[in-house]
């Protein structure tokens, strides 16, 4: 799964690594991204790419309650395709949810250990993510998910599953333009190769999601 994550590269680097022409109003880093707030994602409106800030918590556009967000902050892309709050996404509402590392919590025999999770050969990268318009009477909400799939080998040993981290080739095919059938989607998903990741422990200042500041990613032995 995925539940924390930072974002701490400045605006230029974020509009030069994505190859965006419009600077990304009210950007601001963030060394502990929760579920819940807002955070920096990427879409295609057909004519070109815009980055902004949706709600980490998906609420589909039929839902009655805008709370079931907090029990959608993850999608499982093996059945994404076929659940009614994602089928309708994966083919048309996809986007690129951006960070530099996330956080995971690693079960040992008295304590869950918490740990910083990288990509070896580059800093930004982009979760594959799904996002949703919900109106309910005058209030309008955007909000996004990060799809998820079984652990790989390295992660096996922190956790049982891990959020999909795109191919910087595949990036911009993820939020084309273009209709996919969900089980296009899903297969696209299936089909990525990962990149290597590296992790250190990190100490559990970050398991409150007030603390946002350097302690969150200062190594510990």
């Amino acid at each position: 799964m995925c539940g924390r994550y930072t974002l701490l590269a400045d605006e230029l680097e974020i509009l030069e690594e994505f190859d965006l022409n419009q600077s990304i109003e009210s950007y601001h880093p963030s060394y502990n991204i929760a579920p819940g707030q807002p955070v920096l994602a990427i879409i295609h409106d057909g004519k070109e790419k815009r980055a902004g800030y949706l709600r980490w918590g998906l609420v589909p556009s039929w839902a009655k309650d805008e709370k079931i967000g907090y029990k959608m902050i993850n999608a499982r892309s093996e059945t994404a395709h076929e659940k009614p709050s994602f089928k309708r996404l994966m083919a048309q509402k996809r986007c690129l949810i951006i960070a530099d590392s996330f956080y995971e919590w690693k079960k040992t025999e008295s304590e869950k250990q918490p740990k910083r999770i990288q990509l070896k050969d580059r800093k930004l990268f982009a979760f594959a993510g799904l996002w949703d318009k919900w109106v309910h009477d005058d209030k309008a909400l955007f909000t996004c998910t990060v799809l998820t799939k079984e652990a790989n080998e390295f992660m096996q040993d922190i956790h049982h599953r891990m959020p999909i981290i795109l191919p910087k080739e595949k990036e911009n095919e993820w939020i084309a333009p273009t209709k996919f059938h969900p089980e296009e989607a899903s297969e696209f998903l299936r089909t990525l190769d990962l990149e290597e990741l590296t992790a250190y422990n990190v100490a559990s200042y970050v398991n409150a999601a007030k603390n946002n500041d350097e302690m969150c990613i200062r190594p510990i032995a």
